[in-house]
């Protein structure tokens, strides 16, 4: 039987990560648990020390219940290193689509999240025949970064 799990991601500031996110995979910020106002007011039911409660956007989730919720935790260092899990956003379409438009429809997809505050590292592709997959299995990823530098990818 699956489990139901929720993803948590590191970061310095987890409001801008949190907005970034949910406009990025189409989520909302979650709603707190059944019974309660907000998540501070969850948090103080809990006893989680003040200190500790989220007085900002942290968490998100699916507003069609399908994919996990993620909660964007605070640490005090900044990323160093290469994330050892990544997200893979999936734009192109099915693989039985020419890869002209699977392209096409990768590329809209990182320009859009270039404008939310992401960064493009690099493409799949970088020859002058891109646009040509003769056999109509050749595959197309953009490789990004967030805006606190975490490594995602648009496929």
């Amino acid at each position: 039987m699956a489990v139901r799990y929720q993803l948590v991601i590191n970061c310095i500031e987890p409001e801008p990560q949190a907005r970034f996110w949910a406009a990025a995979l189409g989520y909302v910020p979650a709603p707190p648990p059944d019974g309660f106002a907000s998540w501070e007011d969850y948090q103080r039911d809990l006893g989680v020390p003040e200190m500790y409660i989220s007085k900002e956007l942290d968490r998100i989730s699916d507003p069609q219940g399908s994919g996990p919720n993620i909660w964007f935790q605070v640490v005090e260092d900044r990323k160093t290193i290469t994330n050892r899990l990544h997200i893979d956003i999936k734009a192109s379409g099915d693989w039985s689509l020419p890869f002209k438009l699977r392209k096409q429809r990768v590329d809209a997809e990182a320009q859009r999240l270039v404008e939310l505050g992401a960064t493009m590292i690099g493409s799949s592709t970088d020859d002058d025949d891109e646009d040509e997959d003769p056999d109509g299995t050749a595959p197309y990823a953009v490789a990004m970064r967030d805006p606190e530098g975490n490594e995602f990818d648009i496929n």
